[in-house]
């Protein structure tokens, strides 16, 4: 579990609709893949701090995702949430429905949006001085994703690219990143994890990363440009 990508994530809610609003939090937690399958949310006490909520709102919202399908509640001494969701396998077809649903207006709403937040995260961070610990986190995210198995690829791209943000410092740019990036998980995982793409992808992160490592922040930008770019091509290639 990536515990500073969690934290950007789970911002306090608010009073009003504290229970929908902690589900949706945890869910996105969980379809981001912050917390991997397998893993275990954080304990009650923390979470419940965190969200800023009591912990009867908090085992409410984790009993209905447990009802869903999300997780798997455990009791005594090494029990806990853990995560039992796993993004389905592409098939042929899912990419279709997926856009269907969303519609093709809010499909370029969301592209846009994705490629605004993302551009100006990395300018920001390339304009940034950034410690030693910055610049390794940096480093480690991108070995992570270039070193990823095909079943956790999706995963590990996501946490590559929300840590652009993150590293930022601004929690409102960590929590856009999210927003941004769920909007179009679904689509990402409906598309096979294909070599060539992999390839193409893995050399455009690490422009990403050797810009924002050089402070060359137009640089940072064209680099995700080109990135995006690459992943709507793709995205309008499975829709053909």
């Amino acid at each position: 579990m990536d515990g500073h990508q969690l934290v950007a994530l789970l911002r306090p809610v608010r009073a009003g609709n504290a229970f929908e609003e902690t589900v949706e939090r945890l869910l996105q937690a969980i379809k981001l893949g912050v917390v991997a399958p397998g893993d275990k949310l954080p304990p009650e006490r923390e979470l419940a701090a965190r969200l800023g909520i009591s912990r009867v709102t908090l085992r409410e919202a984790i009993r209905a995702l447990q009802e869903a399908g999300y997780l798997d509640v455990r009791r005594g001494r090494y029990g806990g949430a853990f995560v039992v969701y796993q993004p389905p396998r592409p098939r042929q077809g899912d990419l279709r429905r997926a856009v269907k649903q969303m519609g093709a207006d809010e499909l370029d709403d969301a592209l846009t949006f994705r490629m605004a937040i993302e551009c100006g995260a990395a300018q920001v961070l390339a304009a940034t001085e950034l410690t030693g610990e910055q610049r390794e986190t940096l480093r480690r995210r991108l070995a992570g994703v270039n070193d990823a198995a095909p079943a956790d690829y999706r995963r590990l791209d996501t946490a590559f690219h929300l840590s652009i943000a993150e590293l930022t410092g601004s929690a409102l740019l960590a929590s856009a990143a999210a927003d941004a990036r769920l909007r179009v998980t679904d689509l990402l995982n409906a598309i096979p994890v294909l070599g060539p793409n992999i390839d193409h992808a893995a050399a455009q992160h690490a422009a990403m990363v050797a810009a924002i490592l050089a402070g060359d922040a137009e640089a940072a930008r064209r680099a995700v440009v080109e990135h995006l770019e690459g992943t709507a091509s793709l995205l309008r290639a499975f829709l053909a």
